[in-house]
């Protein structure tokens, strides 16, 4: 038998009490992120996300009040980068669709698509008002962000100030208002009572009426992430491609399709790293980082790799579903990885490492 001699015993004495020391150490850090990560994805990405969608909505009706005011090319334009400013900062938000934007229907209610130009051409010959209250309750085809692009952009932004009608500009008007009020009250049902939902994610497991421990709040925002993964990859893109159909493209009057494809993804890479524009904050790759490091640098890399992968769609979508099919199907599949791997490695990690 070897004998341990005493200065050998000392050096593992400490070397066992400083290991677990450190681990102590990660665990109390775990801790503490489980807390920052949600008080940062609510205040750096979801209600900052609100509020500048909320700016981005005043701003369009501003500029379409100015053009039904005085309809010249100037004010066309303005209309037009102030509708793509807004269109941008909603498909960012639609990184974290759960909460009261599904709830409370403000999802459909501002960008269901495709348009309806049937029904459309019926309402603008009809008798109809067209006040605001009138557009609250038609259908939601011909409501929110797609009737207001197709009549400020007509085809690929074709549309002169000159040929749009007295008609579509007391519509426009209304549509911008209604957006611009559904928009606020999205933002305040994350930031006021009654339902304050900021102060539900972040007091998950500590009072949340929403809900009752942590986890449920941190798969709620996965679930979101690997919804719109399945959302961009599975139907705005698949659908047409599949289909072949460019008149079910998303966004097709501005021919920003793609743009909005590319901001989803990004929306998803802000809520896990915790950033919006120059806010930084504690992200889901911290809490993934502090304990399997390569699964973090795995699902970093394949955002990049999605997001990056648009850049491969030269052409407007709804002629790459034609043109371009082998760079499209290549953007599908690098989400429909990522999707896979938020499903069956993210999920189940926070599964396992966050149970209260």
């Amino acid at each position: 038998m070897k004998k341990i001699s005493l200065l050998s015993f000392i050096i593992l004495f400490v070397s066992l009490a400083a290991c677990n020391k450190n681990n102590d150490t990660v665990t109390d850090n775990f801790e503490t992120l489980k807390t920052e990560v949600l008080a940062d994805f609510t205040n750096v990405v979801a209600v900052k996300g609100y509020a500048d969608l909320d700016n981005a909505a005043t701003a369009l009706n501003t500029a379409i009040q100015n053009l039904n005011t005085n309809a010249t090319e100037a004010n066309l334009t303005e209309a037009k980068n102030a509708w793509k400013n807004m269109r941008s900062v909603w498909e960012k938000c639609e990184g974290y669709l759960f909460g009261p934007v599904e709830d409370n229907d403000y999802d459909p209610n501002m960008d269901t698509w495709p348009t309806d130009y049937v029904q459309m051409d019926s309402l603008l010959a009809s008798s109809n008002p067209l006040t605001v209250a009138d557009i609250q309750n038609i259908t939601l085809s011909l409501r929110g962000y797609h009737p207001i692009e197709y009549i400020i952009f007509g085809d690929h932004g074709s549309r002169t100030a000159a040929n749009i009608t007295a008609r579509q500009k007391a519509y426009m008007v209304s549509l911008s208002t209604d957006l611009k009020n559904t928009c606020h009250e999205l933002y305040l049902s994350w930031t006021a009572a009654p339902t304050n939902f900021a102060q539900q994610v972040i007091n998950a497991g500590n009072g949340s009426a929403v809900y009752a421990k942590k986890q449920e709040a941190y798969l709620a925002i996965v679930e979101a992430m690997i919804g719109i993964c399945e959302e961009v990859g599975e139907g705005k893109m698949k659908e047409p491609y599949v289909a072949m159909d460019p008149s079910i493209v998303e966004s097709p009057y501005s021919g920003n399709s793609v743009s909005d494809f590319r901001d989803n993804i990004i929306g998803l890479q802000n809520v896990y790293l915790g950033n919006l524009g120059a806010a930084n904050g504690k992200g889901i790759n911290d809490l993934v980082a502090a304990k399997n490091i390569s699964l973090d640098n795995k699902i970093q890399n394949q955002i990049s790799a999605a997001i990056n992968s648009f850049n491969n769609i030269t052409v407007f979508y709804e002629e790459a579903i034609i043109s371009q099919r082998i760079q499209c199907q290549q953007t599908m599949a690098a989400l429909a990885t990522l999707k896979s791997t938020l499903e069956d490695e993210l999920k189940p990690f926070i599964i396992q490492n966050i149970q209260d």
